[in-house]
């Protein structure tokens, strides 16, 4: 979905298609230098990191297997409820593998935390955090994000995953969600 389909919903584009790409290509060579020989999984935080995951996936060279959780700790509107709820479980074994976490974005890092406490749990070799977006003005916890795409300021963003009411997830960009659309939520 290109931005300009939208009808004024967005305030600005904060990053282009072309920029993600790029930055996504330099963090999986990374990756792929990080995790030579060893048994990587990748787990995706649905729905908003299907994005990240899948481009990310498709530019690692690194043999790997990927799997899934749904976590929310959002309701419909645009802040956290505080309470994080699994509503889909890893369907891997993550004992004795190395384990990368790759997230859309950390806001306040309270939802990740516990995700990375919980996956903490399992036995795995190790565990470390990708996320494409960091609001570093927002974060509440020392989280250690090993591969980060992009600080971006404490504004609500959509696009490439992320969204409104599951609306906007399709933009091929990330955008500053107009205030129009998410006030009152």
């Amino acid at each position: 979905m290109d931005p300009s389909d939208v009808d004024g919903d967005l305030a600005e584009i904060l990053i282009t298609r072309e920029a993600i790409d790029a930055r996504l290509r330099e963090i999986a060579a990374q990756i792929d230098v990080d995790y030579a020989g060893r048994d990587l999984l990748l787990v995706g935080v649905l729905k908003g990191a299907v994005m990240v995951m899948a481009d990310l996936s498709r530019l690692l060279a690194t043999p790997l297997a990927l799997d899934w959780m749904a976590i929310s700790s959002y309701g419909s509107g645009a802040s956290s409820s505080g309470i994080v709820r699994i509503l889909k479980d890893l369907d891997s074994e993550i004992s004795g593998r190395d384990v990368l976490v790759v997230e859309d974005i950390i806001d306040s890092g309270l939802t990740l935390e516990w995700l990375i406490r919980t996956l903490g749990k399992r036995g795995a070799a190790s565990l470390r955090v990708m996320t494409l977006l960091r609001k570093p003005e927002s974060v509440r916890n020392e989280i250690e994000v090993h591969y980060l795409g992009f600080d971006i300021p404490d504004d609500f963003v959509v696009g490439y995953g992320l969204d409104f009411d599951e609306r906007f997830r399709n933009l091929n960009c990330i955008a500053r969600l107009a205030p129009h659309v998410y006030e009152g939520s």
